[in-house]
Parts: C-alpha cells; sequence; structure tokens
C-alpha cells in the first residue's frame, strides 16, 4: 500500500468551515468552537511545514487540488520541491485550462528539476459555473471526450517520437517534448459517471474514486477492471478519505461531532443547493451517503458503514467521508478497503499539519508500513 497526504492550498483550520471560501458569514457560530473562526492562509511557508510532515511521516506523495479559489497548483508543487527532498507530487490539472502538449512539457520540466517526483492527477471538472471561470461552456458528455483526446496527446507528447493527432477537440501536429522523462510521471484519473469509467480504463494508471461503502467501491473496481482487461491493460486503485482518528473510538467520534458543532441547518442547506448544480455523478454519490441525515437530523444516520462517516459531505464539495475511530480502528478500515484491491490511499486531516504527524504516527505503523517518523 501507498499513502498519500494532501495539500490544502485553499486554506486550512480546525472545523469543516475554515479552509473554505466565504463561510464565515451567517450559518456558523463561531463562539461555539473556541478559534473555529481562525484560519491558516494557505502562504508557502505553512504549505512548506505541510509538505515536510507528510516526508518525514514517510507519505509517498501530496496531493494539491484544482480550481478558482486555490493556489495554483503547478506553480505551488514546483516551490515546494525546493523544500522538500523525497516526497512526490500529486498534481491536479484540468483540460478545459491547458493544452496537452504544454502539459507535457511542463510534466517533463518539472520531472527533471524535481528529480522524478511528479505524479499528475486528471480532473474532468462537474461544475459548471467554475467550468465557465475559465471559458469552458461545454457539456459533461463534451467535456469527457476532450478529456479522452487531451489524455492520448498528453501521453503522445510525452513519447521519443513526434506525435500527431486530428480529433474533435485537438489537433496537433508532430507533438513532442525536450527531452521526453524517463520515468513517465503517473497519471491518476477518478470519475464515477459512465462516461468517465472508459477513460479510466484506457488512461490511468491509477484510478481514484471518493471514499464509499466497500460494497460500493468493489462495484465500482470490478467495472473499471472488466473495461481496462477489455482495453488490454490494467489499472491499479486508490482511495480518497478524511481522517479522524484518536486514542479511543470515543475520543474520535467526539472529535468528528466537534467538527460539525455551531453550524446552522440553514447553512448545510445552502452548501448542498450549491453541491446540486454539479453535473458530477462522484458529488451526486457523496451527497446520497448524507442524504437521510438530512432528513432525519440524526448523527447515527451519517456513520455509513462502520468508522465511514458522511459529514464532511455537508460543507464540502468533493471527497465527503472520513475514516473515524481509534487508531486500531481506523487501521482496520484501510485494512478492510485494502482487501478490495485498493492500493493507495490520499488522506487527510483537520488541520493537515498536526494531522499529518498523527496519522503518520499513530496508524501507518499499525498498518506494517514502518514509516512512522522516519526523517529521509
Amino acid at each position: 500500500m501507498k499513502f498519500h497526504w494532501f495539500l490544502p492550498t485553499g486554506s486550512d483550520g480546525a472545523t469543516l468551515t475554515t479552509g473554505t471560501r466565504g463561510v464565515h458569514g451567517p450559518g456558523h457560530d463561531t463562539t461555539a468552537v473556541p478559534g473555529a473562526d481562525r484560519h491558516r492562509a494557505p502562504d508557502l511557508r505553512y504549505l512548506t511545514q505541510i509538505a515536510r510532515a507528510a516526508e518525514q511521516m514517510g507519505f509517498d506523495a501530496i496531493l494539491t487540488p484544482v480550481g478558482t479559489f486555490n493556489e495554483e497548483a503547478w506553480v505551488t508543487c514546483a516551490a515546494l520541491t525546493q523544500h522538500t527532498e523525497r516526497l512526490k507530487f500529486l498534481v491536479a490539472q484540468r483540460p478545459d485550462s491547458m493544452s496537452p502538449t504544454l502539459a507535457a512539457q511542463m510534466a517533463a520540466t518539472f520531472q527533471r528539476h524535481s528529480r522524478d517526483r511528479l505524479l499528475l492527477n486528471v480532473v474532468t471538472g462537474g461544475d459548471p459555473i467554475e467550468q465557465a471561470r475559465f471559458g469552458d461552456l461545454l457539456d459533461k458528455a463534451e467535456r469527457y471526450a476532450r478529456t479522452d483526446e487531451w489524455l492520448t496527446v498528453l501521453r503522445g507528447a510525452l513519447r521519443p517520437e513526434p506525435f500527431d493527432h486530428a480529433g474533435e477537440h485537438y489537433d496537433v501536429r508532430g507533438a513532442t517534448v525536450f527531452s521526453p522523462p524517463d520515468p513517465l510521471p503517473g497519471i491518476y484519473f477518478g470519475g464515477s459517471s459512465d462516461q468517465a469509467l472508459p477513460i479510466a480504463a484506457r488512461h490511468a494508471d491509477v484510478y481514484l474514486t471518493w471514499g464509499e461503502p466497500p460494497a460500493d467501491v468493489a462495484a465500482k473496481l470490478r467495472r473499471v477492471r472488466t473495461l481496462a482487461a477489455d482495453a488490454g491493460r490494467s489499472v491499479r486503485f486508490g482511495i480518497r478519505f478524511h481522517v479522524v482518528a484518536r486514542d479511543t473510538s470515543e475520543q474520535a467520534w467526539a472529535a468528528a461531532e466537534r467538527l460539525l458543532t455551531g453550524i446552522d441547518p440553514a447553512h448545510v442547506a445552502r452548501v448542498q443547493a450549491t453541491l446540486a448544480a454539479s453535473q458530477s455523478t462522484g458529488q451526486a454519490r457523496q451527497s446520497g451517503l448524507h442524504a437521510a441525515f438530512r432528513d432525519s437530523g440524526r448523527t447515527s444516520d451519517l456513520e455509513v458503514h462502520p468508522n465511514v462517516w458522511a459529514g464532511v459531505g455537508l460543507l464540502r464539495g468533493g471527497a465527503g467521508t472520513a475514516l473515524v475511530g481509534s487508531h486500531r480502528e481506523v487501521a482496520d478500515r484501510i485494512e478492510e478497503y485494502a482487501g478490495l484491491g485498493i492500493e493507495e490511499f490520499v488522506l487527510s486531516g483537520f488541520p493537515h499539519l498536526e494531522e499529518a504527524y498523527r496519522v503518520g504516527e499513530s496508524v501507518l505503523p499499525l498498518l506494517g508500513t514502518g514509516r512512522a517518523a522516519v526523517a529521509r
């Protein structure tokens, strides 16, 4: 198994409302949790602390998100390579905002300057408002068709021989880069829709899924395996989870509850209304995990599988589930997902600096990784 951490380039904090844009207004009672109105800006000094913590704790890579309200991923990660030695950078990139030939050139340069520490997370995008900010007005089917071509050209441009492609979205002649990298950066790709899975099967080195109950994850992995086999390929699998791990189960669940303390239900409703506008199948699946809670108001309905908590998705888009429990319980859940075929785990916690140490020191050693507190 490989373990990766997350870089909060939109800002960080100790609650689910810090580190998000426009949340310190109606709907969040900052008096309920001392310090809950504080956030840590994503300046280079703080992000360097997180990257170094992840490296010291033995994480393989750190995922950097893409979007309007995050620092730009390529620039941020390039800066952080100068402050780390071994840590790899899983850089998110949407095809709407960069030509695939330029992406190949940047990937090759990043590989050389970082000493082969680039991984590339290709994100098709599902929020039409966010896409429009970058001039992308394609519908969902067209976005995935473009992603398919984008990945074809990207891989072609990284080959030693010049690459030609004439398609609906890209027409390139002699695409190439100065000194193709060896090794090539790994391609990570996620998506739960019928359009996404065949693209993952054709192009991805690692297929990423957001955390869902094991039966749902297993069904998705079976589909991707079958599609990849039909394409004459094999694909590795990764999963994205937040983590709330403590010495005891009771302490962990209390910490998870505190993440939601003081949140007005009307604020949750506003967030959910915004997320409902997304065209992402994966986002719809994440929102579906906490639909019962929104109807019942029972916190118990947020535990969708033992130690799998859907509370994060009430206030945040994207990955909406967390592994919650004692260190041993969280390790057991990780091993359960590993039994389905998951080989890579992208983890995070609030705040990301302290939780990198907590997970690295108290959870990873239980998995036989031998990584805790290993400075490299």
